[in-house]
């Protein structure tokens, strides 16, 4: 493995075949590690899908181009807001800006073409959701800085990454308020508790520079902490679920995601290097078995 190619990487055969630049580029919006990008889609699809509309694949279409590039733009501005403090952390003192491969001004640039990318993306979009997608850059801009002032940036992530669950309600629809302020709540405890989760990796380095966690905040306590937060995530879901649709029915096309985040919990074990890693990937697949139930539950009937 050479030195740039983080320990994270998923893809490191293709990453690897890259020239330096392009390679230094591609990591630095993340493009290697699309656990990101999965995790800020599930949530339109989310809105998408319980909004009873279709499986609205060509939607869907504009909003996986849009969590790509946005979480890649998200991801440069956080590198390059945090490069001395990536520069004091193991795992993260191999990125391009914190590393010095690559100049902060090839990285306001790359952002900016990412953020060009988004602005397609947004077009496509009906005025009312292009006004709440753009309310959320206030809450994107601020989101590096959270780390500092607080021991629970996961709640601010939480806000920033399930705003596309807002942006594709309103896109299709202006009903249902309160079933959806309980969804997106839930999706909210869902960030705390994965991204707890990844933060495991980082606390003893964390702790040494002077950045703030919930994983640090819980200290040993984290498993019953993930395991609280999880269940709030399900316990909001199931409400938002029963103000949209209350049946019984609908509740149960819950139990796979609570099954699933359970044994996240169960089988947690910061002890192991790749444990938590492993753990906080694995939501790809709540996100997947959420969405289905948000389809099934939209649809029914229809």
């Amino acid at each position: 493995m050479t030195a740039d190619i983080v320990p994270d990487t998923e893809h490191r055969g293709l990453i690897e075949r890259l020239p330096q630049l392009p390679r230094d580029l591609a990591q630095l919006a993340r493009f290697d590690r699309p656990i990101g990008w999965w995790l800020l889609l599930w949530p339109c699809v989310f809105g998408v899908w319980l909004a009873g509309a279709g499986p609205q694949f060509a939607l869907i279409g504009w909003f996986l181009l849009g969590a790509i590039a946005m979480r890649g733009a998200g991801c440069v501005y956080n590198d390059i807001v945090d490069a001395k403090l990536d520069a004091s952390v193991a795992r993260t003192a191999a990125r391009p800006v914190a590393s010095g491969r690559v100049s902060k001004k090839v990285a306001w640039g790359w952002l900016i073409f990412l953020c060009l990318i988004g602005l397609l993306v947004l077009l496509q979009l009906r005025l009312e959701a292009q006004i709440v997608a753009l309310a959320s850059l206030a809450l994107v801009a601020a989101y590096p800085f959270m780390k500092r002032i607080t021991w629970w940036p996961q709640a601010w992530l939480g806000m920033v990454f399930n705003w596309g669950l807002l942006v594709a309600w309103t896109q299709l629809r202006f009903d249902n308020w309160d079933a959806l302020a309980a969804i997106y709540a839930g999706c909210i405890c869902w960030v705390i508790g994965y991204d707890t989760i990844y933060a495991l990796q980082d606390r003893e380095d964390d702790a040494l520079v002077g950045i703030k966690s919930s994983a640090l905040r819980m200290g040993s306590g984290f498993r019953g902490g993930v395991a609280a937060f999880y269940a709030a995530t399900i316990g909001l879901w199931g409400l938002g679920v029963w103000l949209y649709r209350p049946d019984v029915f609908a509740l149960l096309t819950l139990l796979p995601v609570a099954l699933h985040l359970t044994w996240q919990v169960a089988t947690l074990d910061p002890e192991d290097p790749a444990n938590p890693l492993d753990r906080f990937r694995s939501n790809r697949w709540a996100g997947a078995l959420m969405a289905i139930a948000c389809f099934i539950i939209g649809n029914a009937g229809a």
